[in-house]
């Protein structure tokens, strides 16, 4: 089924009925949903031969399903996992992120061609946008190291390369028995990888499941000998795969990660990815005799065949939005899978931050540094620290992040209470300090990965066409000068971006004085930071100043319809510059925010000599608003990637303030000179 599900004429999936005998074909949650999506309507009962009966691949009650429609003359639909799945296997309960619907066969089941095994042998997979999809989802797949289960830490190195790597799979798995292979099959492949590699070191790498002590596999400690190692550890398949010199297996996915990675595996059953002349067959399947390219197998594997779905928008998907989201849920697990130990968190802030970052563990939150810091090391938990509130102090033998607002925050300000939508986390600085090295920088210079250019360009049209901002206030646009009109940002004087980002010029009074000196005869707009509007914040300009200085002061305005009206945009450090260079417009910086110094800034400030080198502005988006970035989807409650965020701003589907943040928001105007009560 797929991308090639039957639809009406509207575009929708068309009903039908499905019939299941198995309760987790018929229990609510994510399985039920996507074949609901997909046009299903699972149910129990007896079928007409109109309907379609619903089975679990060949599973131990797959029998009632086939007996069933062999006697109602009901069409089977064999039901499966995607390749890529989730972050712990199905049987520790986590739900999968796709599903294989086929109506002819199962894909490990050599004896019956599959729906899938027909698409590679028939569809034409040639067109070539759909190989260069094939070929990003294979790099972003490397890139982001992801497999079909994720729960790998990155953290452990690999064996010293020049390894040949032994795949084991879990005892009785029906990928093994329908794949034409016992035991002995597997006692087989071990003795052929010694025997055509010898002297190299054997490591055989253990199912997931087995890992995590669900299931046992072939292989034990009899097997182990002085050239022969069992590898138990979660290290990364992707990793393995790389030091690996050959790769031996039955039937497991890994085998086609390891087609995936330029390997050849020597493969001992009869795999869906067997027989198209990318792996060497010990039991070869005759009437697969198509000869495939790496993306043609992907393209049909990842792309066609599977039905994917976003739980955040709660609809199907195409595989690169799958990717999306599995990229942000694995990120969330990888970073917080410990636990943390917030330090310097604000209370108004504690309840979103725990929803944030506390899936896999919940936060304790701490203010003494030295008690957050033995309680991390004590505990095995990483430091979660707000940026503004590190200090040496916090320097240990744990990881510590750093944490600020992301670049596409919310609607609404955080001196208003208003919880942020994307934060980031930075394990080696923070992006507003340029004094030291952080990991966005990192990030820019590292470049996007495969199709990451092409995102960015999406992500940066839609950006332009709903108007988005870091804050996105709204508000008027006053009347504007005929003119070169320059918009100046003001911005708040005491925070760290200017303290730490400046040299010369470090007050919205400096930097007006500076521009109007440097343009006598510009049309000056300057727009006061909204927190120094609302009293919250330091940074006030004199009035004298200004009506000497600015044309025209923008009280209260749209930060994106000043930009779209004006020509140039300068500044000190403020993320409106940012904002100004993705919509086009020439930017002078006085300071050294994290986007000046890549030649797409006019530096007047100093700049550390390690940014000056040249990106585009695709490599930009992508570091600062794509891969820096956490996202928490208000409405699923689930770590997001960057494009939900987006559209929920575009449609004002974000969560108001509680009647708490609001009464501490108005309090705020009465006690305006405290403000480090909320900052």
């Amino acid at each position: 089924m797929g991308e090639n599900a039957n639809t009406n004429a509207a575009g929708e999936p068309t009903p039908r009925r499905l019939f299941c005998y198995a309760g987790g074909l018929l229990r609510p949650g994510r399985v039920i949903r996507i074949l609901t999506l997909a046009g299903l309507k699972p149910r129990i009962g007896l079928p007409s031969s109109d309907d379609l009966v619903g089975v679990w691949g060949r599973s131990p009650l797959a029998h009632r399903g086939e007996t069933i429609a062999a006697k109602r003359g009901a069409k089977l639909l064999r039901i499966e996992d995607a390749f890529l799945r989730s972050i712990h296997p199905g049987r520790m309960g986590a739900p999968p992120i796709g599903l294989l619907l086929d109506q002819s066969g199962v894909h490990f089941d050599a004896s019956t061609p599959s729906d899938l095994e027909q698409m590679l042998l028939r569809d034409p997979l040639d067109d070539g946008a759909l190989l260069t999809r094939a070929r990003d989802g294979i790099g972003r797949l490397m890139a982001s190291d992801l497999s079909k289960y994720n729960s790998h830490d990155q953290a452990l190195p690999p064996p010293a390369p020049g390894y040949v790597l032994v795949v084991d799979q879990v005892r009785g798995d029906a990928s093994v028995r329908f794949g034409g292979a016992t035991e002995a099959t597997f006692r087989e492949m071990l003795v052929f990888a010694q025997e055509e590699h010898p002297g190299k070191r054997v490591i055989i790498k253990s199912h997931p499941e087995s890992i995590a002590g669900l299931r046992v596999g072939y292989y034990g400690p009899e097997h182990v000998s002085a050239r022969v190692s069992l590898l138990a550890d979660p290290i990364s398949p992707w990793a393995l795969l790389e030091g690996a010199v050959g790769v031996y297996t039955v039937s497991s996915q890994l085998g086609f990660e390891a087609i995936l990675a330029g390997h050849r595996p020597r493969v001992f059953g009869k795999p869906f990815y067997a027989g198209w002349g990318l792996t060497a067959d010990e039991n070869p399947v005759p009437r697969r005799h198509r000869i495939l390219t790496r993306p043609q197998l992907f393209a049909a594997v990842m792309l066609k065949y599977p039905v994917w779905y976003d739980p955040c928008r709660d609809q199907l998907c195409r595989f690169e939005d799958a990717l999306d989201h599995m990229e942000a849920a694995v990120r969330a697990y990888r970073e917080d899978r410990h636990g943390h130990v917030a330090v310097g968190m604000r209370l108004w802030k504690r309840g979103p931050l725990q929803k944030v970052f506390g899936g896999e563990k919940r936060l304790r939150f701490e203010e003494n540094p030295a008690r957050a810091l033995d309680r991390a090391r004590t505990e095995g938990r990483e430091l979660l620290v707000w940026a503004g509130k590190d200090s040496d102090a916090l320097t240990g033998d744990v990881v510590k992040r750093r944490v600020e607002d992301g670049f596409l925050r919310s609607r609404g300000l955080g001196a208003a209470l208003v919880p942020a939508l994307s934060l980031v986390t930075d394990d080696l600085g923070i992006y507003y300090d340029p004094t030291k090295e952080s990991r966005l920088e990192r990030l820019i210079l590292s470049g996007p990965p495969p199709g990451g250019v092409a995102r960015a360009e999406r992500l940066r049209a839609r950006l332009i066409r709903d108007g988005l901002s870091k804050y996105n206030l709204g508000g008027g646009l006053p009347d504007m000068p005929v003119g070169h009109r320059i918009l100046v940002p003001g911005q708040v004087e005491d925070d760290a971006s200017i303290r730490l980002g400046t040299d010369a010029v470090a007050t919205n009074l400096a930097l007006l004085e500076r521009v109007r000196a440097e343009n006598p005869g510009a049309v000056v707009i300057y727009k006061p930071h909204p927190d120094v509007e609302a009293g919250l914040r330091t940074g006030a300009v004199p009035e004298a100043d200004l009506a000497r200085l600015a044309d025209v002061v923008a009280l209260h305005a749209d930060p994106v319809a000043l930009i779209e009206v004006v020509n140039e945009v300068w500044t000190m450090t403020s993320a409106l510059g940012f904002e100004a260079l993705i919509r086009g417009v020439a930017v002078t910086c006085l300071g050294a925010p994290f986007y000046a110094g890549w030649a797409l800034t006019r530096d007047l400030g100093q700049v550390p000599a390690r940014r000056r080198v040249r990106v585009e502005m695709e490599a930009l988006i992508h570091a600062a608003l794509i891969a820096y970035p956490r996202y928490f989807d208000p409405v699923s409650g689930l770590a997001c990637p960057v494009e939900v965020v987006a559209e929920r701003l575009a449609k004002g589907e974000v969560p108001r303030l509680g009647p708490v943040n609001r009464g501490l928001s108005k309090l705020q105007g009465l006690l305006a000179s405290y403000a480090c009560l909320w900052r």
